[in-house]
């Protein structure tokens, strides 16, 4: 992913940061695990996928002080959605239904736009596109990841997580600065 321009949204108070940033790896790691566990059937796929849906509530927990119940029971829907619908697609890849993969793909893409259309609907200082091509990135590259780690490659599927991890920083770092802004945090 080319670096986004973040300068002048070093404004994000340290709590703050560290919140989303903590949401953002979580997200991702329990993906992985979740593509991980699919793939070789393990015994834990269960727990894995709890404590991955545990995430959206976790990031409306983050919203709520912010934006108030509606909105936060908003996002997390949104991105339960994203991982309900994400699962659908590792499920459909694993059974080798091309069919479905295109499906579950074409949902997940439109999940990611109502994502970004709501947190700029939110955030002025969000923008829809930036929120767009954030997003998308993050899908194209989970997709890649899942599509390595079923087709035995596992280098590479490491190395495409090392850059949606960096991805999702970006996305936290977006998402903390933005409301720091709105509300004048320090």
């Amino acid at each position: 992913m080319s670096e986004l321009n973040l300068k002048g949204m070093d404004c994000c108070s340290l709590r703050l940061c560290n919140t989303f940033r903590r949401l953002w790896i979580e997200h991702v790691l329990w993906t992985r695990s979740f593509i991980v566990s699919t793939a070789f059937s393990l015994p834990d796929l269960e727990f894995v996928t709890e404590r991955l849906l545990q995430n959206p509530v976790d990031f409306a927990k983050a919203f709520k002080p912010f934006y108030g119940q509606q909105a936060a029971m908003q996002i997390e829907q949104l991105f339960t959605d994203h991982l309900l619908i994400a699962a659908q697609l590792v499920n459909a890849a694993k059974a080798g239904n091309t069919a479905q993969v295109n499906t579950e793909r074409n949902r997940w893409y439109e999940n990611a736009k109502d994502i970004a259309k709501f947190l700029a609907s939110i955030n002025r200082f969000w923008t829809e596109e930036l929120w767009t091509k954030l997003l998308f990135d993050h899908l194209k590259m989970t997709e890649d990841e899942a599509v390595y780690i079923l087709t035995g490659q596992y280098e590479n599927s490491i190395k495409e997580y090392d850059h949606i991890q960096a991805e999702a920083l970006t996305m936290a770092d977006v998402m903390a600065c933005g409301i720091a802004q709105q509300f004048r945090i320090t």
